[in-house]
Order: C-alpha cells, then structure tokens, then sequence
C-alpha cells in the first residue's frame, strides 16, 4: 500500500511543468472615429490608444487627444484640408453628429474640453467614396470610404404591444437589393416636445442598430425596434421603458454604409457584447484605415417620421 502512494506522487510530480507565456509589451497606436455622412460635413477624432492598465478618468482620457497632426478628405481630384474645431465652433448639426458619436447628450459634448477636425467647405453626397489622408509624426496613412445609395423604407408604423394600448415598438418593411452586399443603421429621435421642448435633440441607436442583408438579400422584411431614448417625461411607465408611447412623433434615420464600415461595427460590438463572457470567442477588431486604430465611416441616411398612433 505504501508502495503505491509513492509511485502517485512520483508520477504527478514527474507531470508538472512550468509554463511561461512571453506577453507583449503595450504599444501606443493612433485611433480614428471619423464619420462622413451625405448632406453633412466630415468630423474626426484623433487620439492615441489607451493602456489597459492606465488611470481611467476623464482627465486621462481628454489627456489623450492628438492635434498636432494634419488631416484632409480627398474627394475626386478636390483635397480638403481639415481645420481643429471645439464643439461649439461646429455647425449645429456638426455638433449633435459629435454628441451622437460619444454618446453624450448634446448640452453635455458642449462642456467638453476638446478639439475635432472637421471642414465645413466639403458637403458629402450619396454614391460617392471619400478618402482620409493623416499625416503625424513622419508617418501617412490613408483610408477610403464609400457611401452607397440609400435604400428607403417601404412602410414604417407604430403598433401597440398585447395587454396594452398605449405603448408598442416601431415597425417596418424593407425591400433588400437583390444581390450585393447591403448593411444598414437604424437610429431614431422623438420630435413631439415635453414641457415646451424637444424630447429629443439627437439621434440614438438602440441595440442590434447595426445588420446586413446576409440572410435576406434580395428579399423583403418586416422587423420592429425597441426604443432607445432616455426618458425625461416621468409619466412614462418603467415596465415600457423600451416602447415608445402613444402620441410620440419619431424620425427614423435609416442608414446605409460599405461592408468594410459594417465589418468594423458589427465586431467591434460583438467585442463588446461579449467581453465579459470567459467562453467568448476572441474578436479582432478590422479597420479601414491600414496602420491605425478605429475607421473612416461614410453613411447615406433616409429619413421617416413615425407617427405613434393605431
């Protein structure tokens, strides 16, 4: 018996090894969030990427914005330089486009200590690519981006949920191009006002905002989407905080965007869907703009207003 438990602990010593695993070194890299959108200028922001364990605060993030570097949007054989902006230098729909891009009410962007690059000259159009030069540091880096013809709507309606005749999601039917690739953006505002004002000032996107046509192309579809927006009226039931209620006026931006563009946000939110999760599956993030982090998006919108009413 004694015999057998040494010949145990000689077999499972004999089995161990030390492992070691040689992790890279963090290495600072450049980020882009840049949007053009036909009818609208193009916005840019620049930084430099963050340390995972570096102090995470709203100084250190401000901290890390770049502009000493030059940037301009080749359209054709037209260059557009692009010129630093605070927000509140912007174009009013300019500054709701950066509010929209940080996730930030628009009154909250406005107090924001920093710069974007932006010109005010270039007026994007549908069905044309546009490309971002970025000179810093000795180095260039160059990406395109195309803005396809937007596809509209073929109906949007607003229906009550079961049990309840005052709340319900918005509906619609999409008619897909048939064969190529086709990915869209749905993102919404509420126009009717509460207390003398707007409700809403800027477009949000509620979750799955993003999709293609990759198991529907050609075909037609009729989807719903819950409502994103904060709520301000406090009469708003909490159960039906994801409906919007009836009475409310919603302008539906519909978007169309290339597939290197939907590539990007379709992992870069599977990323984030998913990091918490230790059985995920490790996502690179691509993106369009080779050396860099981030991407160089281009959208053409169609606009519906969705009226809340059976």
């Amino acid at each position: 018996m004694k015999s057998w438990w040494i010949f145990l602990l000689i077999t499972l010593f004999s089995c161990t090894k030390e492992v070691k695993i040689d992790i890279p070194g963090y290495q600072n890299q450049l980020v882009v969030d840049g949007i053009i959108e036909t009818g609208g200028h193009p916005i840019v922001l620049l930084s430099q990427s963050a340390n995972i364990y570096e102090q995470s605060d709203l100084a250190t993030y401000i901290s890390r914005f770049v502009y000493d570097a030059n940037l301009s949007v080749i359209h054709g054989n037209d260059t557009f330089p692009l010129t630093l902006y605070t927000i509140p230098e912007l174009p009013i729909d300019s500054q709701k486009k950066v509010a929209e891009m940080l996730r930030l009410d628009w009154n909250e962007a406005l107090l924001l200590p920093i710069k974007v690059y932006s010109s005010t000259v270039l007026i994007a159009e549908a069905s044309q690519s546009y490309t971002l030069h970025i000179s810093y540091q000795g180095k260039t880096y160059q990406g395109t981006t195309y803005l396809p013809t937007p596809t509209p709507l073929d109906t949007i309606y607003w229906k009550s949920e079961p049990g309840t005749n005052q709340y319900g999601y918005s509906w619609a039917k999409l008619s897909d191009p048939v064969q190529q690739f086709d990915a869209y953006k749905w993102e919404v505002k509420r126009v009717n006002t509460f207390n003398g004002a707007p409700i809403d000032d800027i477009y949000k996107r509620g979750f799955g905002g993003f999709f293609s046509d990759q198991f529907f192309d050609g075909q037609t579809i009729e989807f719903y989407y819950e409502n994103p927006l904060k709520r301000k009226d406090t009469t708003h039931l909490k159960a039906y905080k994801r409906y919007y209620r009836l009475g409310d006026s919603v302008v539906v931006k519909f978007s169309k965007m290339d597939q290197q563009v939907y590539s990007f946000y379709d992992k870069k939110y599977a990323q984030l869907n998913s990091a918490s999760s230790p059985f995920s599956t490790p996502v690179n993030v691509p993106t369009n703009i080779p050396g860099l982090l981030g991407v160089w998006a281009g959208f053409s919108p169609c606009y519906d207003t969705l009226y809340c009413v059976e």
